[in-house]
């Protein structure tokens, strides 16, 4: 215990170092070295405590390790401090998120006037209730299939405006314009500011995110926030969040802290960024990239038409080079020698058909004279036909007076028969 002696002068205020805390006033206050000196004196009547919570900050450091403790309950915390020479008898595992009893012992340093806990010993009481609570509504949502890949929406290949949900004036905000910007100057940002820890973090990021879910400018959503420790981003495994980035209608990039943290955020995205700036990477291509690719396409391009057309020419002079095309005269001469004879074939054929049928037609055309009545006339006969039209064979067929019609080769008459009938008939 420091001893403070009091060297008054008469007349004079004591030196603040000789007045003790519960003695102090306006006219002869305490100094801080006393005060802080009477805090440390009085914490380390208290001794060991045990104390139980869970781990919700772990840093290393040559050997020591400082972290925090949470109440189970409640916020409340405490600063832990385990010296090198402590922490080989303490398990090795233990690491945040774990629920511990620990001994520890108020330390209260006196020159910076920091409180914190050495820790003498901890061991494991079970997994803390916060990533118990974590754990139970991941395997829940994974049986929902929130998580299934084939959920997920793709990213469009350059969005022509990107949704930012971020702090106001954070460095994740800066990483990820910088960063889309160096990658593609022409890029646009629609940003939302949100808390992005603590009570207003679930709210304020529900409804930055329906406002940017409703722009139909918007062609992707990034939420970016720095790294931290596993209570800081509670917030970004909340269920409701949860359930509203895998309802938006827009892809959805997470960016939460760094490559070990893994909220629920990352599993139900549509991208999961390891880092703001890995998003900003992720979300925009690269000018100087696509330009490449380009030159590239336009040098394969211009290779496979310069073949292509070669090939063709080749082909052409091969095509002209064959004796068809190189002196096509003798071939069409020869065939139009043959269109001739054929020609000459064909005109003969037709015309001995023709005289043919000339000749067989004049033959029938005797015949049929020859049994024609019309021949008969022509040699003096002549036909009687009464005045129905019907030939008179039989004189008994025509009384007397029945009036006749005689045809001659030249025409007819009209007649009358006289009755009579020759003996002879």
């Amino acid at each position: 215990m420091t001893v403070f002696e009091a060297a008054t002068v008469p007349g004079e205020a004591p030196p603040p170092d000789s007045v003790s805390p519960r003695e102090s006033s306006a006219d002869a206050p305490t100094s801080v070295a006393r005060l802080n000196a009477t805090i440390r004196d009085f914490v380390a009547q208290w001794g060991t405590v045990w104390v139980e919570g869970e781990i919700t900050s772990w840093n290393q450091r040559a050997g020591n390790v400082f972290a925090r403790m949470k109440d189970s309950r409640s916020d409340a915390q405490i600063s832990l401090r385990i010296w090198s020479s402590v922490r080989g008898r303490i398990p090795s595992d233990l690491g945040v998120g774990d629920h511990v009893i620990a001994a520890v012992k108020a330390d209260y340093f006196v020159k910076a006037g920091d409180f914190s806990f050495q820790v003498s010993a901890m061991k494991h009481v079970g997994l803390g209730d916060q990533l118990e609570r974590l754990e139970k509504l991941r395997a829940q949502l994974r049986a929902e299939g929130l998580f299934d890949p084939a959920r997920k929406k793709p990213l469009p290949f350059l969005p022509h405006l990107i949704g930012l949900i971020t702090g106001e004036k954070s460095d994740a905000e800066k990483d990820v314009h910088r960063n889309a910007e160096l990658r593609w100057p022409q890029v646009r940002f629609r940003t939302e500011y949100a808390a992005v820890q603590g009570d207003r973090c679930v709210p304020e990021t529900l409804a930055a995110l329906k406002r940017l879910d409703a722009d139909p400018e918007v062609d992707v959503i990034v939420i970016a926030r720095g790294g931290g420790d596993p209570q800081t981003l509670l917030g970004f495994s909340d269920e409701r969040l949860v359930r509203a980035v895998a309802a938006a209608s827009t892809p959805v990039v997470s960016a939460i802290g760094h490559e070990n943290d893994h909220p629920l955020l990352d599993d139900v995205a549509d991208l999961r960024a390891s880092t703001p700036t890995d998003a900003a990477k992720r979300v925009v291509p690269d000018v100087g990239e696509q330009r490449a690719l380009i030159g590239q396409l336009r040098a394969r391009a211009t290779t496979r038409l310069t073949q292509r057309v070669s090939h063709d020419l080749a082909q052409l002079a091969q095509l002209r080079s064959r004796p068809v095309l190189r002196s096509p005269d003798p071939i069409i001469d020869s065939r139009a020698q043959e269109v001739l004879l054929l020609s000459a074939r064909g005109r003969d054929t037709v015309a001995r058909r023709l005289d043919a049928a000339s000749r067989a037609t004049s033959e029938l055309r005797a015949s049929l004279r020859a049994l024609s009545p019309a021949a008969t006339l022509a040699r003096g006969y002549a036909i009687a036909h009464l005045e129905n039209g019907t030939i008179l064979r039989d004189a008994a067929d025509a009384p007397a007076g029945t009036a006749l019609t005689i045809t001659v080769d030249r025409g007819s008459v009209a007649a009358h028969s006289d009755g009579e009938v020759p003996e002879d008939a």
